[in-house]
């Protein structure tokens, strides 16, 4: 332990870059987990859309979806989610599954939506990327 804290000691700026990469690798989960947002795989986001009636909701840029996007999702980039929420208000109660390319625009927008009152919204971990991953179908326009 001496010589942990003495190597800690040494090199300080060694410490601090590994706390701030530690930080950035963890702090999206860590986050999540105190706003409340599950976030779910592949697997488990396609069990929801078949067994309970969930909507995805795709808040990509209008490139990103046309180039490819889970089949029957809703649209609404990111910039225009607060203006367009008022469009979900139907699915308060319904389970939402959230997804952008590689799940952390998706994040922030689960924070929105459970701050107004939107019951049951979940993060596609690893978004689009990873659901291509687990070679899940995916519709173009």
């Amino acid at each position: 332990m001496q010589q942990l804290l003495e190597f800690i000691g040494n090199h300080l700026d060694l410490f601090a870059a590994l706390i701030v990469i530690l930080l950035l690798l963890f702090g999206s989960t860590l986050i999540s987990t105190i706003r409340g947002i599950k976030q779910v795989g592949p697997a488990e986001a396609t069990q929801l859309i078949n067994h309970n009636d969930a909507i995805v909701v795709d808040v990509r840029e209008d490139k990103e979806f046309a180039e490819g996007h889970i089949i029957n999702s809703l649209h609404i980039p990111m910039g225009n989610v607060q203006q367009r929420i008022s469009e979900l208000d139907k699915y308060k109660t319904t389970p939402i599954v959230v997804s952008c390319r590689s799940g952390a625009r998706s994040n922030t927008v689960c924070g929105w939506l459970k701050k107004h009152g939107f019951e049951d919204v979940r993060n596609l971990k690893g978004g689009l990327m990873a659901w291509q991953s687990a070679s899940m179908p995916v519709a173009k326009n």
